[in-house]
C-alpha cells in the first residue's frame, strides 16, 4: 500500500496524550483549555448531540455557554489511528452516569502551523459526539 505510514508510534502516543488532556479540560470545563484544542479556522467543525458548530467563533460561543458537566463519563473503546506523521483520528465509546445512552466520539487531529506561531501543534480539526440507545 502507498501513501502515508499508518500508526507511527509517537504520533499515536500523542494524539492519544491530547485526547486525555482534552477529556480532562472537558470534565472540569475548563473553556480556555478546550476552545485551544480546536483548530483556529472558519473551516472548523463539530456536530454535537444536539448542536453544531461551524467554525471556530461558533465554537468559542457554545464552549463559553456550556455548563460544567453535572455526570461522570468513562471512557471506552478508545482508538487513536495515525496517517504520516501529521494526522490521525481519535475515536471512542463512552458511558455517562446521567444516561443509559451509549456515546460515540471522533476527533480528527492534524498538526498545524498555526498563525502568529511557529511550532506546530495538534489541533482538532472536525468532531462529532452521538448518543443512542445501544446493547
Amino acid at each position: 500500500m502507498n501513501g502515508p505510514e499508518i500508526d507511527l508510534p509517537t504520533v499515536v502516543e500523542d494524539v492519544t496524550r491530547q485526547f486525555w488532556a482534552y477529556e480532562k479540560a472537558f470534565m472540569a470545563n475548563d473553556v480556555d483549555a478546550l476552545i485551544d484544542f480546536f483548530w483556529t479556522d472558519a473551516r472548523l467543525t463539530r456536530y454535537g448531540i444536539a448542536d453544531r458548530q461551524l467554525g471556530i467563533e461558533e465554537m468559542r460561543a457554545f464552549r463559553r455557554a456550556s455548563p460544567t458537566p453535572d455526570f461522570t463519563r468513562r471512557i471506552e473503546e478508545l482508538r487513536v489511528t495515525s496517517f504520516g506523521d501529521a494526522m490521525a483520528v481519535a475515536y471512542c465509546e463512552f458511558v455517562r452516569s446521567d444516561t443509559p445512552l451509549r456515546g460515540f466520539q471522533s476527533q480528527t487531529w492534524v498538526r498545524l502551523t498555526e498563525a502568529g506561531t511557529s511550532v506546530p501543534t495538534w489541533k482538532i480539526v472536525s468532531a462529532h459526539v452521538s448518543m443512542i440507545p445501544f446493547a
